[in-house]
């Protein structure tokens, strides 16, 4: 009973302390995802587990073309340990100016959404770890910096509760 009750203490906590969007409105560089996304894309990333440890590294090889208001940003991931892996985005501007996204281990569509230098990202992925697929949700923030970066960090959680944490570090790259 005593773990039951620090537990939810910990979860009403953690809930009071979510982070806002609206936090970074007029931020500077304003984020403008179409533009960002356009083109060629190098970037570096690591994954920590819930003790804080890197579990995996990985460099990402990105492209992303836009069409009408539909973009689709290839990422080819290149993982430390030699695995290779692929996703393909499909990208959407919805006419609120909020935006979806689709690829092939994504569960549904994320939501996506900005405002100044920041935009979030929430979606349920597939994510396959040591031979085992498990259903888990991304907080996903990213922020426009100077000189074409972007630092993304992903809270990756599993019944509300935080298990990981990805950190990306994104720069466009010369046509």
């Amino acid at each position: 009973m005593k773990f039951l009750t620090i537990l939810m203490g910990v979860l009403m906590l953690t809930s009071c302390m979510s982070k806002k969007l609206e936090h970074y409105e007029g931020t500077e560089p304003a984020m403008d995802i179409q533009a960002y996304f356009t083109g060629p894309i190098k970037a570096w990333g690591l994954i920590q587990d819930w003790r804080g440890r890197v579990t995996t590294r990985f460099d990402v090889d990105m492209f992303g073309e836009w069409k009408d208001g539909v973009g689709t940003l290839m990422e080819d991931f290149q993982y430390y340990d030699g695995r290779k892996q692929q996703r393909i985005w499909t990208i959407k501007k919805q006419a609120s100016g909020t935006y979806t996204g689709t690829a092939s281990d994504i569960i549904g569509e994320a939501t996506g959404n900005r405002n100044g230098s920041a935009v979030t990202w929430h979606y349920d992925m597939h994510l396959p770890v040591d031979g085992t697929t498990y259903r888990l949700k991304f907080d996903d923030w990213m922020w426009q910096m100077n000189d074409g970066v972007v630092i993304n960090r992903s809270y990756i959680k599993k019944f509300g509760i935080t298990v990981a944490e990805l950190t990306l570090f994104m720069q466009k790259q010369p046509d």
